[in-house]
């Protein structure tokens, strides 16, 4: 029997020949241009069509994972990466610590779709010797930097896909013991031409990270919304931050939120052939790399970028380049960079201010909880539609203007709603600019009771380029579920999971976008 993505139009055949088939449409703006010939060279095989061919893994997962009795921090194994990202030629190192002491095996997973499998294992290593790591004290600001021995250095092979990669961490016990497990993540990027570039939202992975016990940005005791506290990368991913209230989900020890939130996108793209390289936050501080693709992608809960992020995306829509922020609390607080206490950069952020100009909601967020050092622009005049307050919740996602291009293939009427899909955080008020479109729109409820407004918007760009805003965290749990995936749930709320529609409006958009 046919699955509801099965049912969707465009399929990988027709992907395929639409990626054979091409150069750069005149209104792709000259610095996209520039890149016809390279791109060009880059389609005589869609290499994540190839890459997904590749036999998938049949253990990836984490099958034995303990917290402590705090609930956040797995002492068991644990460990973090060098770097946010890495290409392929450049090395990097992983940091390890196992207590009590014990010999570990490191396996790198790249995630995608390989069959419905869900990764591919690219290289084992180990056993390595483990030993038990300090816990750093905390410093200024709360900050918890590990300044660890290095357990492995490893040099990306020239073969790695850009790609999201898991090591999962294995003790290798003693005799009568079990064995416990975690996971690293980093991503592999790189500089070719890409159809599509997705944006991995490590940022805010990082500023809810509670390792070890309770020191995110949300937890200085000057309160949960000011620039009080820094935290680093230089430290482990315990638990996901809200697993009490939003996805209680074993699997993310040490992976961030990329698996409940943002792996559902990236393991439907890679199944349906779409040519798609990967980012992080600390990626996008200038816009070459986008500028390099037709489409950019903001995933998930997205909610912390430096400003000079948001100058590189306003640059993409600027030349050409079509605008999808599959997000929700996307662009909310501006969040400087700085270097670690060795010098590498981009590996401390704080919660510098709000990003939304002088509205009315940027202006509380000043009086309630500054004063903050830095100010943003209006992210509404990027995205389409604002944070609003409050901007959490749960709602059905409800069609408002069926007849839109987007909604081809789907047989939408207005006021149709996909359940759930709306939450854990949205965005509303849509922004006063030309030619936008609210395309959906309706009501999430706080706390299960209290109603507020989101809308869901698509405006055009300058160059024949669009903006749309999904306005949710949950768009991509309509999309896949990949294995071991646990949905989400939000105020008395929950997405349903894989939907033919939220499917079908996706490969709209991204047909357009890609044309």
């Amino acid at each position: 029997m046919s699955t509801p993505d099965e049912l969707s139009l465009p399929r990988r055949d027709f992907l395929r020949g639409a990626i054979a088939a091409g150069a750069l449409s005149s209104a792709a703006g000259a610095a996209r241009e520039s890149n016809a010939d390279e791109r060009a060279e880059n389609d005589k095989e869609n290499r994540i069509v190839a890459e997904n061919q590749r036999e998938g893994a049949l253990d990836w997962q984490l099958t034995r994972v303990r917290v402590d009795g705090d609930g956040f921090r797995s002492p068991w194994i644990e460990g973090f990466c060098s770097k946010q990202s890495v290409q392929a030629g450049d090395e990097i190192e992983i940091f390890v610590s196992t207590k009590p002491a014990r010999k570990f095996r490191l396996e790198i997973f790249r995630m995608g779709y390989y069959g419905g499998r869900g990764a591919r294992l690219v290289k084992t290593i180990g056993p390595l010797e483990g030993v038990a790591q300090p816990t750093p004290q905390p410093a200024e600001k709360n900050l918890h930097e590990c300044r660890w021995e290095s357990s492995t250095r490893l040099k990306i092979p020239g073969d790695w896909l850009s790609g999201v990669y898991l090591g999962r961490l294995t003790t290798v016990p003693e005799a009568g013991e079990a064995y416990w497990q975690s996971y690293v993540v980093f991503i592999v990027r790189d500089d070719r031409p890409a159809d599509i570039l997705f944006q991995c939202s490590d940022n805010t992975w990082q500023a809810y990270n509670s390792w070890p016990n309770k020191y995110s940005i949300y937890t200085h005791p000057k309160g949960v919304q000011g620039p009080w506290a820094d935290v680093s990368f230089d430290r482990p991913y315990g638990r996901e931050a809200q697993h009490q209230g939003v996805v209680n989900d074993p699997l993310t020890v040490g992976s961030g939120e990329f698996l409940p939130f943002e792996f559902p996108l990236a393991y439907w793209l890679e199944q349906h052939g779409y040519d798609v390289a990967y980012c992080s936050n600390s990626d996008m501080l200038s816009p070459d790399r986008g500028l390099k693709c037709k489409a950019f992608l903001s995933v998930g809960h997205d909610e912390y970028w430096d400003i000079r992020q948001f100058r590189s995306v306003e640059k993409l829509r600027d030349e050409g380049v079509n605008l999808l922020f599959l997000s929700g609390n996307a662009i909310c607080w501006v969040t400087p960079y700085r270097d670690s206490s060795a010098g590498e950069p981009n590996r401390i952020i704080f919660r510098g201010g709000p990003y939304g100009a002088e509205n009315a909601y940027a202006v509380g967020r000043e009086r309630d909880h500054g004063p903050f050092p830095h100010h943003g622009p209006d992210e509404g005049l990027l995205m389409g539609a604002r944070n609003v307050d409050p901007v959490n919740g749960g709602g059905d996602w409800i069609i408002a203007k069926p007849d839109h291009w987007m909604f081809a293939g789907t047989n939408v009427k207005q006021g149709d709603s996909i359940p759930g899909l709306i939450g854990w955080e949205y965005h509303g008020e849509p922004a006063a600019i030309p030619g936008l479109e609210i395309v959906a729109a309706g009501t999430a409820w706080q706390g299960g009771v209290n109603p507020q407004q989101w809308t869901a918007t698509l405006y055009p760009g300058p160059k024949g380029n669009f903006v749309f805003n999904a306005a949710t965290i949950f768009w991509a749990q309509g999309l896949s579920t990949p294995p071991g995936h646990v949905l989400p749930w939000s105020h008395w709320s929950r997405p349903h999971g894989p939907d033919a529609r939220v499917q079908q409006i996706t490969h709209n958009l991204l047909k357009r976008a890609l044309a």
